[in-house]
């Protein structure tokens, strides 16, 4: 069998859970015999075997949106001679869609986040964010099978977009590698950002989704001898850049130990910083599953996360981390946030036996041998 990956992210340029999913379960996929997958990204070529396109140039100056269909137009092309194509996010979902129509193989869709439902992406893409959420819906509405990485992303497909047969949508959740996430204790890593005594640590994108305004202005409710870490990189707008740049300053005002590592970090830097923290924050606003979840309760790091979207399937509450209710009221989101962050900093020998028991829910139930043996036996059901 041989499928058609196709993905925005690829490495080098992988920045979200997405990314790292592609990555992961085309490895796992590869590793099963008769099973072969061609990779078809975003970002030019690659010299590593996968397919790279470059945007047309005669669209380097369009709308986001319009560069990612023109890419898509171009990968679709090129999908004539394999079994399936499987697609991630609305950047790739049309080039399946497309392939799907011209060449007659079914096109499967994994299901990482739904446009509907992120309507601040309106800030970054204009209106482009109409263009991605018809290629979105579209695509979603003509997939042979769509992939849900939880019960509470499946929910979400359905009620999005009411005229998808249930049958066709099926859960088969993130995985994460626990050979390579695995804790190690190194001091030296957070020496050299100048970082010392107990912290916490949130790691991921500078966007709305991620709730990192409301973590900052929580924040100014914990006790100031607990640090505070932000793994965030670039931001998807400039508003929202501003907007946590402005919030960083006036903690940092106050407080010596906040510290915010602006670079992506290589996996030899980032383990041995979540290792060392004491908790892992994941104060999102909308999170079909968060990886970065897995990928904490891995390094054996105690979590405290939003009550939202998938979340709950991954943070069992009470026992690898607590949960804290979101609501709208912004006030109210992040006064619990901040009652959650001193209530587990406060007991160290809770942690420890939180993050003891989050690894071992990431090696029992999230390993990629049984996420990949899950996507091959839909890919033959969408075969018969």
């Amino acid at each position: 069998m041989r499928i058609g990956m196709v993905t925005k992210e690829w490495p080098p340029a992988v920045y979200g859970g997405a990314g790292v999913h592609v990555v992961q379960l085309s490895a796992a996929l590869r590793s099963v015999s008769g099973i072969s997958v061609d990779v078809h990204c975003f970002g030019g070529q690659r010299n590593d075997g996968a397919f790279g396109y470059d945007t047309p140039p005669q669209f380097a100056s369009a709308n986001p949106a319009l560069q990612a269909l023109a890419t898509d137009m171009l990968i679709a092309h090129h999908l004539g001679e394999v079994d399936v194509v499987h697609s991630h996010t609305w950047y790739a979902n049309m080039a399946g869609h497309t392939a799907a129509l011209l060449y007659g193989m079914p096109h499967i869709i994994s299901a990482h986040s739904l446009e509907p439902l992120r309507p601040w992406k309106a800030e970054q893409l204009g209106g482009g964010y109409a263009i991605s959420s018809w290629a979105e819906k579209t695509a979603y509405e003509g997939a042979a099978a769509i992939i849900a990485v939880s019960d509470g992303m499946r929910a979400d497909v359905l009620a999005s977009y009411p005229d998808i047969d249930p049958k066709k949508v099926v859960t088969i959740r993130n995985g994460v590698d626990t050979q390579e996430w695995s804790p190690i204790e190194d001091s030296s890593v957070a020496k050299s950002f100048g970082i010392d005594g107990r912290y916490a640590i949130f790691v991921g994108r500078i966007t709305r989704q991620k709730g990192l305004a409301h973590l900052l202005r929580a924040w100014s409710q914990v006790p100031s001898e607990y640090g505070l870490v932000l793994c965030a990189g670039s931001a998807d707008e400039a508003g929202i850049g501003a907007e946590f740049e402005e919030l960083v300053s006036e903690l940092q005002k106050t407080r010596k130990n906040i510290w915010w590592i602006k670079e992506m970090l290589p996996k030899s830097q980032l383990i041995p910083l979540l290792t060392g923290a004491d908790l892992f924050l994941c104060p999102s606003i909308y999170e079909p599953l968060g990886i970065v979840n897995l990928e904490a309760m891995a390094c054996q790091t105690a979590v405290l996360a939003s009550r939202v979207g998938g979340i709950p399937e991954v943070v069992a509450d009470g026992i690898t981390g607590k949960l804290v209710d979101y609501t709208t009221d912004s006030a109210i989101f992040e006064s619990n946030i901040a009652a959650g962050i001193n209530e587990m900093m406060g007991d160290p020998e809770r942690l420890k036996k939180f993050g003891i028991a989050g690894r071992a829910r990431a090696i029992s139930e999230f390993g990629w041998d049984a996420v990949a043996s899950a996507t091959i036996a839909l890919y033959r059901s969408v075969l018969k």
